[in-house]
C-alpha cells in the first residue's frame, strides 16, 4: 500500500424528485438563520451533518442514497419537508409587500463591499466582529427585502482553526475549503458564460473570478485571484484571510476596492448607493471617479463630488493605529497609473490620503474624503470617531462634524435560541418578529410566567453545558489528560444540574479586551468562588491572531489559573470558538462578562446575543452597553478617569468587578423561593430581553442605514447625476471658489456689546464680514445662544442665522444683521460664527471651514 498512489473517485447520490428541492436550499443561505431548515438535513443523517460542518451543499454530496430514498417514503420527514418549504417561499415570495424597499427609488441598488462575510460556520469567510456584523446587515437587508448586493473576496482559507495544548499554548491550524462544497456557484453573464474582470498591478494584470452566494432575497459577490491565468503569488492573494505582509493585504484591499467596482460592472448592475463597511474597501471610490473621468468626460473635482454623495463610510477602529495605512512608494509603484488616469500629480493623488502626523497613505483618510455619510458604530464610538478624524473637518467642533453613529445589532432570527419562538409566539403573538423594534411591545415579557421563563433559560443552559463538556473533554484527552482529572474539570458544568451560578467570556483575545482581569486579586477571587452554597463557574472562549504575541498571552494566564487547585473546574477555557460554539454560549450562560479598556469596545455585539437570549451583562459601560445600561437590565463597570494609567484604571476596575459579582451578582442568582429559582434574577433576565431585543436588532440598524445614509445618499445621487451632472460640476466649482476665498473671510461686530436686558426685550446685532470676494448667500452668519456653562459647549443652544443688509462698510465688508428676543432668563452666552452654505450639500459642515466672531 505504501508505494500506490491514491485516486480520488467522488460518487453523488441521487436525489429522488420528491426531494429535489433540498438541493435549492441547500445553496441559499437562508438556512443560516432557519434553524427548521438546518433540523431538517440533521434528522437525514446527525453523524454525517456534524462531519460536515452543517454545510447543507457539502452533506449532500456524501450522504447515501439509500437515506435519501428512505426519507422520501418518511412521512414525518415529508411533513417536515413540506413546511420548511412552506416558510422558505413565503420568505422568498415577490408578491409580499416590502418593508423598507418601498422608501427607495425603482431604480436603486445597494452595493455593500467588506473585507469579511459571516453568515455560518459552513461558509468561512470571515474572522470575527467585523464579519459576523457584515453578515447580520445582509440578513437583515434581505428581511427588509432592500435591493441589495454584498462585495467581498473569496478566501480558500477562513481564520484558523484553534486548538489549545496542556500549557494554554494556541496552536493555529488552516486548511483549504473546497469552493464545491460551499454554499456557491460562478456569477455568470447574459449569455451565460462565467463573469470574470481584472485590475491592473505593478506590470501585469491580475484577473479574477466572481462567484455569487443567495443570502435570502440578496446576492452577495465575491472574488477570486486562483485562477491558472495568474502567477503564483497572485493566486494567492486572495487564498487567506488577513494573511500575508503588508504587500498582500494591499493587493488584497485593490481587489477588494477596484475589482468589485469592475465586477459590478462586468455584471450589469449599476448601484445608485455605496457602502464601504471599514476602510479596506476604499479604493471602491478611486475606481469610480476613474471611470467618470475616463468614461463621461469629467474633471477629477466634479467626478469626487459625484462619487461622495451617494457613498457611506462605516468605521470600526476605535483608535488611530487600527486604521490601514501604506507607504507612498508602496502607492506610487501601485497607482502610478492611475494618476494619469485620474487627471493628477503624484503629489495630488498621495493627498487623497493625507492624514495629520503620518506620511503613510491613510485608507480612512481616503474613505472619508470619497464620502459624505460617515459613521461609527455606537454613540461612544462616534464620539471616539470624530476626535481620531477630526483633522478632516480642521475648523469645525469635534461634536459637529459630519462624523455620527449608528449603533450596531444583531440578527435575531440566528442568534435567538429556538426555544424562545414558541414561549414568544404563545405571550406576545405570532406578530413579534414583525414588531421587532416596537419598544413597548417587548415589555410583554413580562408577562411569560417566570417559571416558564426560568424553564427556558435552563434548557439552554443545559445544551450549552453540553457542549462545553464535549469540546473540554476532546480537548483534555488529546492533551493526555486523565480520566480522573476531567471529573473534576467538568464538576461544576453539568446538563443534569444547570443550577451553577455560569459566567461567560467569549471573544477575540486582544489585550484591550483584558480577559485576565478577573484574575487581578486571586485572594479576593478565590473568596467569591469557595462558597460551596453559592458556587460559581467561568467558562472562556476566544481565539488570538497568530501574529498577536500579548494575545496569545492571556490565553496562556487563563490556562495557568485554570490549573491551580483551588481555581480547577471552575476557571475553564473552552478551544475552537466558532459561531456554532458563539450560538450556544450567549444563549445558556447565565451572566455576559466583558471588561474592555475604554473607550476601546467600538460596539461589541456579542453581548447584545446574549441579552436577547435572557443573559444578564456585567460590562464596562462601553461600546453598545454605554446605550443600553438602565440600572435594572444588568450590571455596569463605570470606567475610572482616563487620566489615570492603564495599570492603575485596571486595578480600579477590578475591585469594581469583584464587589459586583461579591455584594450583587452572586447573592441575587441564589436567592432562591420555593420554586426552586431566585424571582428578582428572572426579573432582571426579563428586563435585559425587553430592553435589548428592540434596541439592538439589526433589523433596527439597517432601518437606520437606510433613513439616515441609503435614501438620501440615493436622492442626493440623482440630484448631482441631473442634466450630464450639472450639479456635480457646480458644486465643484463652487466649492473651488470658496477654498480659494475663505483664508480671507472674516468677521468683525459692529456697536456696543449690551450686557444685561430685560426679558422680552429686543436684541439687535450688527456683523460686518469681510467675504474676500465672496457673495453673502455662499455664506450662513449665525448665532448659538444658550444658557452659561463651564461644561461643554455648544450643547443645548438656540441657532438663528443673521440676514445680509445689501450694505457694505466703508472697508468693503459686507453687513449682515440679526434682531432677537431671548427665550431664557438667566446668564445666558452667545456665540458668533461664519460657514460656507450651499443649498446642495449633503453636511452642512462638509468642507470643514468656519469662522468665529
Amino acid at each position: 500500500m505504501k508505494n500506490s498512489t491514491p485516486f480520488i473517485l467522488q460518487v453523488r447520490p441521487k436525489i429522488p424528485a420528491r426531494l429535489a428541492r433540498l438541493e435549492e436550499i441547500a445553496t441559499n443561505l437562508w438556512y443560516s438563520w432557519d434553524r427548521p431548515t438546518r433540523a431538517l438535513f440533521a434528522r437525514l443523517h446527525p453523524g454525517l451533518w456534524k462531519t460536515t460542518g452543517q454545510c447543507p451543499k457539502a452533506f449532500l454530496k456524501r450522504i447515501d442514497e439509500q437515506r435519501l430514498v428512505d426519507a422520501a417514503e418518511d412521512q414525518v420527514f415529508i411533513g417536515n419537508f413540506n413546511r420548511v418549504l412552506a416558510a422558505y417561499d413565503t420568505y422568498h415570495d415577490v408578491r409580499l409587500p416590502a418593508s423598507g424597499s418601498d422608501w427607495l427609488h425603482k431604480e436603486d441598488l445597494i452595493a455593500y463591499f467588506c473585507a469579511e462575510f459571516g453568515f455560518h460556520e459552513s461558509f468561512p469567510i470571515y474572522s470575527g466582529g467585523l464579519g459576523i456584523l457584515a453578515g447580520d446587515h445582509c440578513k437583515a437587508a434581505s428581511d427588509l427585502r432592500l435591493p441589495f448586493v454584498g462585495m467581498g473576496l473569496l478566501y480558500r482559507q477562513g481564520y484558523f482553526h484553534q486548538t489549545i495544548d496542556g500549557e494554554g499554548n494556541q496552536i493555529a491550524t488552516n486548511s483549504d475549503s473546497h469552493f464545491e462544497d460551499l454554499p456557491i456557484k460562478a456569477a455568470t453573464l447574459a449569455d451565460g458564460s462565467e463573469a470574470y474582470t481584472s485590475v491592473d498591478l505593478p506590470g501585469r494584470k491580475l484577473n479574477l473570478k466572481i462567484w455569487q452566494a443567495k443570502i435570502g432575497h440578496i446576492t452577495l459577490y465575491l472574488l477570486d485571484t486562483d485562477l491558472e491565468s495568474n502567477s503564483p503569488h497572485d493566486r494567492d492573494i486572495t487564498h487567506r484571510l488577513y494573511g500575508g505582509d503588508k504587500v498582500m493585504r494591499l493587493e488584497q484591499e485593490i481587489v477588494l476596492g477596484i475589482g468589485g467596482v469592475r465586477a459590478l460592472r462586468i455584471l450589469g448592475l449599476k448601484p445608485t448607493v455605496w457602502h464601504i463597511n471599514e476602510g479596506h474597501a476604499a479604493f471602491l471610490v478611486l475606481e469610480r471617479i476613474r471611470q467618470k473621468v475616463s468614461d463621461e468626460g469629467l474633471d477629477f473635482a466634479s467626478a469626487l463630488e459625484y462619487v461622495a454623495v451617494n457613498t457611506i463610510f462605516t468605521t470600526h477602529t476605535p483608535v488611530p493605529a487600527g486604521h490601514d495605512h501604506f507607504s507612498a512608494g508602496m502607492m506610487g509603484s501601485y497607482f502610478e497609473h492611475y494618476y494619469h488616469e485620474l487627471k493628477l500629480s503624484r503629489d495630488e493623488f498621495l493627498a487623497l490620503g493625507n492624514a495629520k502626523d503620518s506620511p503613510d497613505f491613510n485608507m480612512t483618510a481616503l474613505a472619508i474624503r470619497g464620502t459624505r455619510y460617515n459613521n461609527g458604530v455606537s454613540r461612544i464610538h462616534g464620539d471616539v470617531s470624530s476626535n481620531i478624524c477630526g483633522d478632516m473637518w480642521p475648523e469645525i467642533e469635534q461634536q459637529e462634524n459630519p462624523m455620527t453613529y449608528i449603533t450596531n445589532g444583531v440578527h435575531a432570527p440566528t442568534f435567538l435560541a429556538s426555544e424562545w419562538i414558541e414561549v414568544l409566539e404563545r405571550h406576545l403573538g405570532i406578530e413579534w418578529s414583525a414588531r421587532m423594534n416596537d419598544v413597548d411591545f417587548w415589555q410583554g415579557i413580562e408577562d411569560i410566567p417566570d417559571h416558564l421563563f426560568w424553564s427556558v433559560r435552563q434548557s439552554l443552559k443545559a445544551k450549552m453545558l453540553n457542549m462545553v463538556r464535549e469540546r473540554i473533554s476532546e480537548q483534555h484527552f488529546r492533551n493526555q489528560g486523565s480520566e480522573a482529572h476531567l471529573d473534576r474539570l467538568l464538576k461544576y458544568v453539568n446538563p443534569e444540574n444547570p443550577n451553577i451560578l455560569t459566567i461567560g467570556f467569549a471573544r477575540r483575545f486582544a489585550t484591550y479586551k483584558r480577559a485576565t482581569m478577573l484574575f487581578g486579586d486571586l485572594g479576593w477571587l478565590r473568596e467569591i468562588l469557595h462558597n460551596p452554597d453559592r458556587p460559581v463557574v467561568f467558562i472562556f472562549a476566544g481565539k488570538a491572531h497568530p501574529a498577536d504575541i500579548p494575545g496569545q498571552d492571556l490565553i496562556r494566564r487563563i490556562t495557568q489559573i485554570s490549573k491551580m487547585t483551588e481555581f480547577v473546574g471552575k476557571i475553564l477555557i473552552v478551544e475552537g470558538y466558532d459561531l456554532a460554539l458563539s450560538r450556544k454560549l450567549v444563549s445558556g450562560v447565565d451572566v455576559w462578562l466583558n471588561n474592555p479598556l475604554y473607550p476601546l469596545e467600538a460596539s461589541g455585539t456579542s453581548g447584545m446575543k446574549a441579552g436577547i437570549n435572557g443573559a444578564i451583562n456585567l460590562s464596562v459601560l462601553d461600546g453598545w452597553w454605554g446605550e443600553s445600561y438602565d440600572g435594572k437590565n444588568g450590571w455596569a463597570i463605570k470606567p475610572v478617569s482616563e487620566a489615570l494609567s492603564e495599570e492603575v484604571r485596571t486595578r480600579e476596575e477590578t475591585s469594581t468587578l469583584y464587589e459586583l459579582l461579591q455584594d450583587q451578582v452572586v447573592p441575587l442568582y441564589y436567592e432562591h423561593s420555593k420554586m426552586g429559582f431566585s424571582p428578582e434574577w428572572v426579573k432582571m433576565s426579563k428586563h435585559s430581553m425587553a430592553t435589548i431585543m428592540p434596541r439592538f436588532n439589526s433589523k433596527r440598524m439597517v432601518g437606520e442605514y437606510l433613513a439616515k445614509c441609503y435614501l438620501p445618499a440615493s436622492r442626493q445621487h440623482r440630484l448631482y447625476k441631473q442634466n450630464n451632472h450639472q450639479n456635480a460640476l457646480a458644486i465643484a466649482a463652487w466649492k473651488a471658489r470658496i477654498r480659494n476665498a475663505w483664508p480671507g473671510v472674516a468677521l468683525r461686530r459692529l456697536g456696543i456689546e449690551q450686557g444685561n436686558i430685560n426679558f422680552g426685550e429686543n436684541l439687535r446685532f450688527e456683523i460686518a464680514v469681510s467675504l474676500n470676494g465672496l457673495d453673502p448667500k455662499d455664506v450662513v452668519v449665525e448665532m448659538l445662544i444658550g444658557l452659561f456653562t463651564k461644561r461643554e459647549k455648544l450643547k443645548d443652544t438656540n441657532h438663528y442665522s443673521f440676514e445680509a443688509t445689501g450694505t457694505m462698510t466703508e472697508a468693503g465688508e459686507n453687513l449682515f444683521a440679526l434682531e432677537i428676543q431671548p427665550e431664557q432668563c438667566g446668564k445666558l452666552e452667545y456665540r458668533i460664527r461664519a460657514y460656507p452654505f450651499h443649498e446642495m450639500l449633503t453636511h452642512p459642515f462638509e468642507l470643514g471651514m468656519m469662522r468665529w466672531l
